[in-house]
């Protein structure tokens, strides 16, 4: 079977449906992944084939160039709503109009049996339809733009990675299956000189990723750095590029910065994790058990933050003014690592991520939907 991802030009866009991609691949499959070449440093890194379409979007590069100085997106737009989900889903229809003519030569020139989309990558229904291939939509986590689909041929199945679905979105439909998030945030070893936890009461994990610093995040970052220091009980690991570890300035006793790493190595270890409600880092938090302070900046990350706070397992902070404020912020988090509620939660949903098909499971399903497909184009 020929499998053909494709993604919108961000790799965390992509990222969770990697594990996917593997598990076909494992299971003796061919996989490609289409997009931009915003993507392609991203799939080579993960072990995959990729196809290199159209020119770089450079889209965190975009949304930097039209914000004003020293301000963040949640500062300019503030918190995501129902009406900003349709405005980005809109965007990104119109995205895929854009790409649908390179996407639709390459799909007829490589003649994939199936087709998986990420959630805002709406040009895969649009060649399946064409092609008469069936097609695979695979979420991030939180899905706001779902309900924004109308005029679209509907996907085959949506694959949905987050162990705590909204209410009314029932899994029983034929055409939605859950499968097992693996969290892969990017390569490399464990951060060398991060020593096993100390003395102090707790261990907290601070990771904004590389696009909130771009999109003016540093003051935000230092707002958290700052809340450590009212509580010195309270150890702190924040991983910081090197491009921005100038700008975060000195750091109290109880701080340790480490370059980028995946998160799969530090989060052993720590009893909670402050981030932006990026759906990778919200799905690895999740799969590891621990409670989430959150701080959602833009898009879906106010829906992710949502999500974990109505399952009980995150305490999101939304707004700019709150999230500048490190005594607000020392005070959430200490409510979260005081709170057995909070970390009971999360332990819940680790559970239920354990009981989700996995991508080697789910691999079987995709088979069984593109099987008829396959037997068909090999007779002519």
């Amino acid at each position: 079977m020929r499998a053909l991802l494709l993604s919108t030009p961000f790799v965390s866009h992509v990222a969770p449906v990697i594990p996917l991609a593997w598990a076909l691949r494992a299971a003796g499959h061919e996989v490609i992944v289409a997009g931009q070449p915003d993507v392609a440093d991203g799939v080579r890194a993960a072990g995959l084939c990729g196809a290199p379409i159209g020119e770089r979007y450079g889209g965190t590069e975009m949304m930097a160039l039209h914000l004003p100085p020293d301000t963040r997106p949640l500062q300019v737009m503030g918190p995501g709503t129902a009406e900003t989900a349709a405005l980005e889903a809109r965007a990104w229809r119109r995205h895929a109009e854009f790409m649908l003519p390179p996407y639709l030569e390459f799909a007829r020139s490589w003649r994939p049996d199936l087709i998986i989309s990420e959630q805002l990558e709406f040009a895969g229904v649009r060649i399946g339809e064409r092609l008469g291939v069936p097609v695979v939509r695979h979420r991030w986590f939180a899905d706001p733009y779902g309900e924004h689909l109308a005029g679209l041929p509907e996907p085959d199945l949506t694959l949905d990675p987050c162990p705590c679905p909204a209410p009314g979105d029932s899994r029983a439909a034929s055409r939605v299956q859950a499968i097992r998030p693996v969290p892969w945030n990017g390569t490399g070893p464990p951060p060398a000189g991060l020593e096993p936890a100390t003395a102090r009461d707790h261990r907290v994990c601070v990771s904004l990723g590389n696009q909130t610093l771009t999109l003016n995040g540093m003051p935000l970052l230092r707002g958290i750095v700052a809340a450590f220091a009212l509580m010195p009980d309270v150890e702190a690991v924040v991983t910081v590029d090197e491009a921005y570890r100038a700008g975060l300035g000195p750091v109290a006793g109880n701080v340790t910065v480490i370059p980028p790493t995946p998160l799969v190595h530090v989060l052993d270890g720590c009893d909670a994790i402050v981030h932006h409600a990026g759906a990778g880092t919200a799905l690895t938090a999740t799969v590891a058990g621990l409670p989430q302070l959150v701080l959602p900046q833009l898009a879906d990350q106010f829906a992710n933050a949502d999500r974990l706070v109505a399952a009980g397992a995150a305490v999101s902070v939304a707004t700019a003014e709150e999230q500048d404020d490190p005594a607000v912020l020392a005070d959430r988090l200490r409510g979260l690592l005081d709170e057995p509620a909070a970390a009971a939660a999360a332990t819940r949903l680790a559970d239920a991520v354990r009981t989700m098909p996995s991508p080697i499971e789910t691999t079987r399903r995709l088979e069984g939907l593109a099987s008829l497909e396959v037997a068909g184009r090999r007779e002519r």
